[in-house]
């Protein structure tokens, strides 16, 4: 009996399987971290066969934490860490070099030389994006660029390119053995290199930015049986849903109706809005990025605000500041005084993302004095989330022209009733979380269900969702406006701190 469903959720820092019963709930999960591998300023990578390796691994643990043999799978879906950047050789299985993370800005020239030519928002309106480091199309030129023998391999046929899901579905698949080279829409929608109306390679961007068409791979959609797995920790399992991870969340939190929103609060944070099926393009800083297709139908489209830092300032405190041993200690610290003592704290450490787009910022402490503790700095760190997410959601409001009145959150700092909490007072609006916290991997879950019959429609999804807490606000308006005006003139202080 196949009853349940599968997720390979491939994260920043982590691998994970979960495994859903029908009603979305998690039976068993397993996870193993990977290196974060840092060569220099501001750059940032992993190693794909570690990350390989760690996939298989927690397969089994997933499995076995579930308590059921790989034969009552129905299918498996695959979410994963958008953008960062994987070229190998196609008969080996060998990377090229390590992949390029999501946050690494070595292509920071580039942007700038193509910037000056075109404007940053030259390719906006067929891909959604601004030219910024970000995004999988410029790694991959970068790639091409400082591999020896890369660009001569790649046009010869012998080198792909993918975002992570690319290469684990391949690797699944097979590998050198006939491995199939596909990715679908979502992740295809932030290589820069996807036109978002026809839903295929724009042969003039992969002009404008040298890259020859030999090493892309196919899309598909974020709903189909693509191919069964033929590795012995899935074998014959069908492969059947491929979701970047923030859309892969934007559907597992059931935000199927054009003006739903949620935010992942996760090493980054990531705010999402269904569009339907037009895209609309951002005039505030926002992207305009491929929510999922399912099947042949209509692809549904979706508004992103995408934010570098959020639990990584957590890490950065813990890791090299050594404020905290853990990261959950983070809440206790900064409950422990009443308010951030006017301190704001501005992670730009590659620049901000949405929606200032500022690659020339960096990271700044703002109004300290002798009165400010670590309490103040954990306190003005956690609150540097929210401050972001306000951000972000103001200019959603502005491109959608629709009132936000509640929130959908999810992501590993959603456990902090202080953050949530701070984020429904600065918003003026209820921050909800779910039953179900593992939103990421549930959707990958869905996508992958539906095409297999495991859930029969959309509805179904919508049916398991539940709200688990709901956060009001609370805070005074003449307070949040203080708050928010300081952290403005924080923000500023940020800019044009690398010259260009």
């Amino acid at each position: 009996m196949r009853d349940y469903v599968g997720a390979i959720d491939q994260g920043t820092t982590s691998s994970r399987f979960i495994v859903f019963d029908g009603e979305g709930g998690v039976v068993g999960v397993a996870q193993r971290e990977h290196e974060q591998i840092y060569p220099g300023p501001g750059m940032v990578e992993h190693d794909p066969l570690e990350i390989w390796r760690n996939t298989r691994a927690v397969i089994i643990d997933g499995l076995a934490a579930a308590g059921i043999s790989l034969h009552r799978l129905a299918a498996v879906g695959i979410t994963n860490q958008r953008e960062t950047t994987v070229l190998w050789d196609r008969h080996t299985g060998e990377p090229v070099h390590n992949a390029l993370v999501w946050q690494d800005t070595r292509v920071n020239d580039l942007v700038a030389a193509y910037g000056r030519d075109g404007g940053k928002d030259q390719l906006r309106a067929r891909t959604g994006l601004p030219l910024a480091s970000y995004f999988s199309g410029l790694k991959l030129r970068w790639l091409l660029d400082h591999v020896p023998d890369a660009r001569a391999r790649a046009e010869a046929g012998d080198l792909l390119f993918g975002n992570i899901d690319a290469w684990l579905m391949w690797r699944l698949t097979g590998g050198p053995e006939g491995g199939l080279h596909v990715t679908d829409v979502t992740n295809a929608s932030r290589t820069q290199l996807m036109n978002l109306a026809t839903l295929d390679w724009d042969l003039d961007i992969l002009r404008l930015f040298d890259i020859p068409a030999a090493v892309l791979p196919r899309i598909v959609s974020s709903s189909a049986v693509y191919a069964e797995a033929r590795i012995p920790e899935l074998r014959d399992i069908p492969l059947a849903g491929i979701l970047g991870d923030q859309q892969a969340a934007l559907f597992g939190q059931a935000c199927l109706a054009p003006g739903d929103i949620k935010n992942t609060y996760g090493t980054g944070c990531f705010m999402l809005m269904n569009t339907g099926g037009q895209p609309v393009q951002s005039r505030s800083g926002l992207l305009t990025t491929v929510a999922h297709r399912l099947g042949e139908e209509p692809p549904v489209y979706a508004l992103e605000g995408s934010i570098a830092v959020t639990g990584a300032l957590v890490q950065w405190l813990r890791d090299n500041l050594g404020l905290i041993n853990r990261s959950e200690e983070i809440e206790a610290l900064a409950r422990s005084v009443p308010d951030n003592g006017d301190v704001y704290f501005v992670p730009a450490f590659s620049g901000l993302y949405a929606p200032h787009w500022r690659e020339d910022a960096r990271g700044v402490i703002a109004g300290l004095t002798r009165f400010a503790s670590k309490g103040h700095l954990a306190r003005a760190a956690l609150e540097a989330t929210a401050f972001q997410t306000w951000d972000v959601l103001q200019a959603m409001r502005a491109d959608s022209g629709l009132a936000v009145t509640s929130l959908r959150a999810d992501g590993g700092m959603v456990a902090n009733e202080l953050l949530m909490q701070f984020q429904a007072d600065l918003l003026g609006a209820e921050v909800v979380l779910p039953t179900v916290t593992e939103t990421t991997a549930l959707g990958a879950a869905y996508a992958a269900g539906l095409a297999v019959g495991f859930w029969r429609t959309p509805a179904d999804i919508v049916a398991n969702w539940r709200a688990d807490r709901v956060f009001q606000p609370r805070m005074p308006v003449a307070e949040r406006t203080r708050l928010l005006g300081r952290w403005s003139k924080a923000v500023e202080r940020s800019f044009g701190w690398v010259e260009g």
